[in-house]
């Protein structure tokens, strides 16, 4: 990891709610984005985030979510997902987020947490762990 990576970070990232994000199963007329779109783009934010500040060989993995999704988001509007890094431990980091639509409706806000992995090192674990099965 870079000494760059500590708490005060933030990343802001504006995503469309196209079709795969939205669930389905009200119909064509109820499509909203979903919460696990919501969740999986709040992870992508934080780790887009980490990478910037991490080395080559190393990436992050998710260890947490505590996420309120407070509100509807039609399919074709965007929301903006800001991530604030506010905790870290070693390789541990909590990010602080939300989320807004465009109409500037809060969406979502909680906190996720990461752990910043030596690429190569877990590639080893998860064969190891292969074998075993």
């Amino acid at each position: 990891m870079k000494d760059s990576l500590i708490a005060g970070l933030t990343a802001t990232e504006r995503i469309v709610v196209d079709k795969p994000r939205t669930i389905d199963f009200m119909g064509e007329e109820l499509r909203v984005y979903s919460t696990p779109s919501l969740v999986r783009d709040i992870e992508m934010t934080c780790r887009n985030l980490l990478l910037r500040h991490v080395d080559a060989n190393e990436d992050s993995v998710g260890t947490f979510v505590n996420v309120e999704h407070l509100a509807a988001t039609p399919l074709g509007l965007w929301v903006e997902v800001a991530a604030k890094l506010i905790a870290r431990d070693g390789r541990r980091v909590t990010f602080e987020v939300t989320v807004r639509d465009q109409i500037d409706d809060p969406i979502a806000r909680g906190t996720h947490g990461r752990f910043v992995v030596d690429k190569s090192k877990t590639r080893e674990r998860l064969a190891a762990k292969t074998a075993k099965a």
